[in-house]
């Protein structure tokens, strides 16, 4: 089974929602991560045949769908906010989909109700009305309903964003071991770049109504090829720093360190240095010093968010672990291994350099 979207751009009110949209997902599992705005319920409506794109087609197994309404396919939506039938059963909502489905007879219909309830946890729930639900059951119950029949296409718009911390957790791990060998596709959309992470599957980053870059998440958040997919994967947000080179060497806010190699002096540059890259305490030999103004300490008992000032008025967030006691307006120093800086290109559009090996060494 494949999803093909042949350049599929959407407007709305003057605004490009999507722009040129080109992809092509196998069957499995892919992730569609971006910020907010990015344009991802926009592209899984459109998926779904809930919108129509004002260009492109979309495909699926060979099949132009672009025009075929959405009761017309195979195809399930769960949507971050529930969508239950208030007046229907736990059980009569999840076999709902079933009895539109002739492959599906009386006992079939009972045992797929039941195997798909105790999944989601919610086997002993299946007499009550939605009303009769807490939120997270409710959540669990639109999910449910969405898996009891296998369909070519499953579309799932951030749905455990609502749910507490436990069960998300748990059904993150359910649902990866079952769309692990599934033979439809399935696109799970998350603003959470944790979450991408977690689910370690094919990742589409999304951003602005373009894709920004497709691969294995876990190489893109290693080696993010923009400076727009190092953002979109960091969480706590990208630290940035704006840096040039000179006679072979980056600097920025009085520090400095070796440049790429053939990079022309007078080019300028952004630096990227996630939040748990910053240290208070020096390091080994090479690292970068910026002295600094402490403004704010976030304590959330397994970690500190230290605010910083630095010269120039930047701004610098420390990730740093447990619960540490800092002094707002008190001077310290950050210490940065240059090889974990991300170095991009005036543009953004090109990482430089990821290693102290790309580097050239670290010096002082």
């Amino acid at each position: 089974m494949t999803l093909i979207l042949d350049g599929v751009s959407v407007r709305q009110r003057g605004e490009t929602w999507l722009d040129d949209i080109h992809l092509e997902l196998p069957n499995g599992m892919t992730t569609l991560v971006g910020p907010l705005t990015a344009g991802k319920t926009t592209l899984m409506r459109v998926a779904a045949g809930l919108l129509t794109p004002d260009s492109g087609r979309i495909v699926v197994h060979g099949k132009d769908v672009t025009g075929i309404s959405v009761r017309k396919r195979s195809v399930a939506f769960v949507y971050q906010q529930f969508i239950n039938y208030p007046s229907l059963t736990v059980y009569e909502n999840i076999a709902s989909p079933l009895r539109l489905d002739s492959g599906f007879r009386k006992n079939g219909i009972d045992r797929r109700v039941r195997e798909v309830a105790e999944l989601m946890g919610i086997a002993g729930l299946l007499r009550r009305r939605p009303a009769e639900l807490s939120g997270g059951q409710q959540q669990r119950t639109a999910i449910a309903r969405a898996l009891a029949r296998p369909v070519d296409v499953l579309l799932l718009d951030e749905p455990l964003a609502n749910l507490d911390f436990k069960l998300r957790e748990q059904l993150r791990a359910d649902l990866r071991t079952m769309f692990a060998d599934t033979s439809g596709v399935v696109i799970y959309s998350t603003a959470d770049p944790n979450e991408a992470l977690m689910f370690a599957a094919r990742t589409v980053v999304l951003g602005e109504g373009r894709v920004q870059h497709v691969g294995d998440v876990a190489d893109m958040y290693a080696h993010p090829p923009t400076l727009a997919v190092a953002a979109t994967l960091s969480d706590p947000p990208l630290n940035l720093l704006p840096g040039a080179v000179r006679d072979g060497r980056i600097e920025v806010l009085g520090a400095s360190f070796p440049a790429p190699r053939a990079q022309a002096t007078g080019h300028d540059v952004m630096l990227g240095i996630r939040p748990h890259q910053v240290r208070i305490v020096r390091g080994g030999p090479g690292a970068l010093e910026l002295p600094a103004e402490i403004r704010l300490a976030e304590v959330t008992g397994s970690a500190t968010f230290l605010h910083l000032l630095l010269q120039g008025d930047r701004h610098l967030v420390a990730h740093l672990p447990g619960t540490q006691l800092f002094t707002p307006g008190e001077t310290t120093v950050a210490y940065v291994d240059p090889a974990h800086i991300f170095v991009f290109d005036e543009a953004g559009g090109r990482l430089l350099a990821t290693s102290a090996a790309d580097l050239g060494g670290v010096h002082g």
